[in-house]
């Protein structure tokens, strides 16, 4: 699972990137959850929790059906 979690991390990265940020898989919890680190301009910006949700969530519930959600990490 965490293979393809991290193909479609490489997707998003490469968005991210482009606005100076990038984002890190930390773990998956044993509930499915998709734990990740966002960096760079990405760690503080204000639309974080909007890309969070909008953005890396769905992209990668459309890849790894069997993730439950994702939430960001210090």
């Amino acid at each position: 699972m965490e293979e393809r979690i991290n193909s479609a991390l490489d997707e998003i990265r490469q968005v991210l990137r482009r606005d100076g940020g990038d984002i890190e898989l930390v773990d998956v919890t044993p509930e499915n959850i998709v734990r990740v680190r966002l960096q760079g301009h990405c760690a503080g910006c204000p639309g974080a929790r909007m890309t969070l949700k909008g953005i890396v969530e769905q992209i990668l519930a459309q890849a790894v059906p069997e993730i439950k959600g994702v939430e960001a990490v210090d």
